[in-house]
């Protein structure tokens, strides 16, 4: 699922590519993406993009009378700028917005259909869809540490969860707890002051790394390998392959859809996790230590 660094990239490829240009035509071309119907996709059409901005994971074009394009990219979702008298991919495209001098292109690879847009209408409409999460630079670490504390959540959940904190998934929950040192499933009520600053210094510095380093990737260009999986990341997708600081295999937590990358000498103190698949294969035979 892109996160917040590769949304803010979406948002500032956008920005360059639609603001103050008018919608010529909006089409759906898979019925479900579309979760609303009242104001219908056509009420954007002619209507000039205002701005565009991030709202937790969603990106959201803003359009004049409170009028509100929410686009939710899930797991597979992409955006796709495409070039004037090009057409975009048949089979995955489900949404398109067309521009005078190109096409945005909703696209989603897979089966399972779950990226989403909202056509709204008000501001009390368009805070509806925000779960509600805090944005990290809105936090200093003494707030950062209540808000993390309002429920005790492992690290790894209360990271991710949205009601908590806005813009991060799976992913850079990852890369955030290995640079802060902590295990994903230490307790929140039990991490302590000076483990809580590392946590909150850590978030910042990884998000704003990422999204520089994504758009210095960019380099202008509408992003395309926009993936939760990059060879420069520490632990994330990096099972059995050595840690950068101590050169530790990284392990695993898989768990439903998504898994828990870690390095257990730098983050659990040489204790392996408990992995509730593999844990039950091998009984007694699961490692417990590196």
């Amino acid at each position: 699922m892109p996160e917040l660094p590769d949304l803010e990239v979406y948002v500032g490829a956008l920005s360059a590519r639609i603001v103050g240009r008018a919608v010529r035509s909006a089409k759906v071309r898979n019925p479900f993406v579309l979760r609303t119907v009242d104001p219908p996709l056509a009420a954007i059409e002619g209507e000039p993009v205002q701005a565009v901005r991030r709202q937790a994971k969603r990106i959201v074009v803003v359009f004049s009378d409170d009028l509100f394009l929410v686009v939710h990219l899930m797991i597979a979702g992409r955006l796709r700028w495409i070039e004037r008298g090009r057409a975009p991919p048949a089979r995955i495209t489900l949404a398109t917005l067309e521009f005078d001098d190109g096409t945005l292109a909703l696209t989603e690879a897979g089966t399972k259909r779950r990226a989403s847009l909202h056509v709204v209408r008000g501001a009390g409409a368009l805070a509806a869809l925000d779960p509600g999460g805090v944005e990290i630079d809105d936090l200093d670490a003494r707030r950062f540490a209540a808000t993390l504390r309002s429920e005790n959540h492992t690290l790894k959940r209360a990271l991710t969860d949205p009601r908590i904190l806005s813009g991060i998934g799976n992913a850079y929950s990852d890369e955030i707890l290995h640079r802060a040192k902590l295990s994903p499933l230490a307790l929140t009520a039990r991490v302590d002051d000076d483990a809580m600053q590392r946590l909150h210094r850590a978030t910042r510095d990884v998000l704003h790394e990422w999204t520089e380093r994504l758009r210095t990737e960019a380099a202008g260009a509408f992003p395309e390998k926009v993936t939760a999986f990059r060879p420069q990341m520490a632990v994330h997708g990096k099972f059995r392959q050595p840690c950068p600081v101590c050169g530790t295999p990284i392990q695993r937590i898989v768990y439903a859809e998504n898994e828990c990358n870690y390095c257990p000498r730098c983050q659990t103190n040489g204790v392996v996790l408990a992995d509730r698949a593999l844990s039950r294969l091998l009984h007694k035979s699961f490692p417990r230590e590196i």
